[in-house]
């Protein structure tokens, strides 16, 4: 079989297996993304909190998820959260083992490993907002809810954009890890062929291509979002 078979959609290609594999990448990284914002959220809140009981829990979060090898991670959840819905099973009169499912404790495991580096950046991005803004605000009697809408959260999105790109970046490679629950995004998908038709550094060297294709377009996405915002400000500005 000649490489363009081997790389084509006919019936003995694998470029539909590859790309519905970089789709999944795609679709769970985003996944993880958006779990991680809500974890990095709160997290971000509890370290900037005047309270110490509730820095030292967001701490001890970023400590642990940003400390511990993410495939250890993936492991707990996917193996650990397995055992005890087995567990659980058995009380109901439920027999053998229950698996979870590959793709919500995937993007889990990979959005709570990145909530630990969101939260870092939001916070770095809150305590970078002007605070002669903020008691300005107070000042003027804004409420609390006016002034986050209108002033801090605007600004925190502007500071925290280029942090958030790096995030993606970090995610999307951290993806390749879930492999090991059986779901097929790329990393699997080339496995997998590279295992049917004995290529290995044929498709090994496929995903890793696609995988830089994801990341450059990642790059251009994010370099443009961040033209944008910074016309956005710029303008804003010279209203003012």
């Amino acid at each position: 079989m000649s490489l363009l078979e081997m790389l084509g959609f006919g019936p003995d290609g694998w470029a539909g297996v590859l790309l519905l594999g970089a789709l999944m990448t795609v679709v769970l990284t985003l996944a993880a993304l958006a779990i991680g914002a809500v974890f990095g959220a709160l997290i971000a809140a509890a370290k900037l909190s005047r309270y110490r009981t509730v820095r030292v829990i967001g701490d001890c979060y970023t400590t642990v998820f940003r400390g511990v090898p993410e495939l250890l991670v993936i492991y707990l959840f996917y193996f650990g959260g397995s055992t005890l819905v087995s567990s659980i099973g058995q009380w109901f009169g439920a027999d053998g083992f229950i698996g979870v499912p590959p793709f919500a404790i995937g993007a889990f495991a990979v959005g709570m490993i990145s909530g630990a580096y969101q939260a870092e950046v939001y916070r770095a991005a809150v305590l970078a907002v002007s605070r002669g803004e903020l008691e300005a605000a107070r000042a003027i009697g804004m409420p609390t809810l006016t002034m986050a809408r209108r002033i801090l959260i605007p600004q925190v999105l502007r500071f925290a954009l280029t942090g958030i790109g790096n995030v993606w970046q970090l995610s999307l490679k951290d993806s390749a890890l879930i492999s090991v629950t059986g779901l097929v995004e790329l990393l699997r998908a080339s496995q997998v062929a590279a295992g049917s038709t004995h290529q290995y550094f044929l498709f090994f060297v496929v995903g890793g291509a696609l995988y830089l294709v994801m990341t450059g377009m990642s790059n251009r996405v994010f370099g443009r979002a961040e033209a944008i915002v910074a016309r956005s400000f710029k303008r804003n500005f010279a209203r003012n």
